[in-house]
Order: C-alpha cells, then structure tokens, then sequence
C-alpha cells in the first residue's frame, strides 16, 4: 500500500511527532501521549461476507436509520482509552474531550493530544477553551495521515466486532450500550491493543513510543 501525504511539513511534524512519543516513553506518568479522533456509527448494520441457510431480513418497522458519533483518546504507552459519544461532535464535545483527559491523568504534566487537522481542532473556542487546561498540548498530524494515527484502527475493530452484521436495528439503545461496552474494555490500558493497532511490536509507531 502506498503512503503519501501532500503535506509540505510532513517531515517536520512526524519528527514532532516522534519527540512527543519519546518524551511519554523517557518520563511515563509525567507525559502522556493521546491520539484522538472521531467517527460516526448508524443504527443499521454494517455490511459484511456472511453465510446463512436463509438470508435474514430486518424488520425495520419504520424505524429512522440513527446517527451517533465517538470521539476518543488512545493512550500510546498503555492502551488506555477514553471516550465520549453524543448525537453531535463538535467543538463543545472537543472541549469536554480535553477534560477528561485531564481527569485521567492527573498526575501528567504535559498531555500530548495527537490529532489531526479537522478544522474544529483549531476553532478559537477551542483554542480558547484549552487555556484552562495548561498541560494539554495538542499536536497537529500530517494532512491526509491516517497511518500516523493508531486509533484508526480501533475504529476498525469495533467497526468488526461490534457493528457489522449486528442484529440490533431495532434497538439504538442497545447498539449504542454495545460499543459503550466495546471501548470500555480498554478503559484501563491494554496491551492486546497496542499490539492490535500498531504501538507495539517493529513498526515505526512501535519503535517511537516503546524503543527499538
């Protein structure tokens, strides 16, 4: 698979990048490293290859397809996760976001927040709102990066696991409970998710935060 970004400071930021990462590995406790990032969900199925004897048919009863959306923070030391969900993500749910990373680090003296640049990261609300919260440094990713960013790939185990084929149409709250459950697993770190989306192991995320 090719990685290309158009980014002219691509060199630039992943060496920041990889100096945040350094930082939360020399002094663990003292910095922390999170990646954030959002996504939405509907209440329908995901499609996905499946077998059956008999296709099964929802009964969608007139029921209105959903939306809900997540934002989280992937801890890149300890597999940690954080989260929030609401209807809508925004720049209030960004500010709340910035919170509760303040409540799950207490003890952090710099808090990296790794994201990328969508442009709600950088409304001066926002801007304004992170004044209260000194230790949080955001850290802005390469434009069109995604490989850089390893919560993407939680998305995509919850996306497996939880949301594809799923037989819960007919019940939003349930769905939503179910990827509530999903991401809590991790709510004390998990070294079964960093070896899943590439914080631990040879690769170049691996090596930043973990050593060679």
């Amino acid at each position: 698979m090719q990685q290309f970004s158009p980014d002219p400071d691509y060199q630039a930021k992943l060496l920041d990048l990889e100096m945040c990462l350094w930082e939360a590995r020399r002094y663990p406790g003292e910095v922390e490293a999170v990646f954030l990032d959002q996504m939405g969900f509907a209440r329908w199925p995901e499609p996905a290859p499946d077998w059956a004897a008999e296709a099964p048919l929802a009964d969608r009863q007139g029921a209105r397809q959903g939306l809900w959306r997540l934002m989280g923070g992937l801890n890149a030391r300890t597999g940690q996760v954080t989260y929030l969900d609401n209807y809508i993500v925004g720049r209030r749910q960004v500010i709340q976001m910035y919170g509760l990373l303040e409540q799950a680090y207490p003890k952090a003296g710099r808090i990296y927040a790794i994201q990328d640049n969508w442009s709600i990261h950088k409304h001066p609300d926002v801007v304004e709102a992170l004044k209260q919260y000194p230790q949080i440094e955001p850290v802005f990713l390469p434009v069109y990066a995604p490989w850089l960013n390893p919560i993407e790939k939680l998305w995509r185990w919850l996306r497996q696991d939880v949301l594809k084929l799923h037989r819960l149409a007919e019940d939003w709250r349930a769905v939503r409970d179910r990827v509530r459950r999903f991401l809590e697993q991790f709510g004390h770190g998990s070294q079964r998710l960093l070896e899943y989306v590439g914080l631990l192991g040879n690769g170049l995320l691996a090596r930043m935060i973990h050593g060679p």
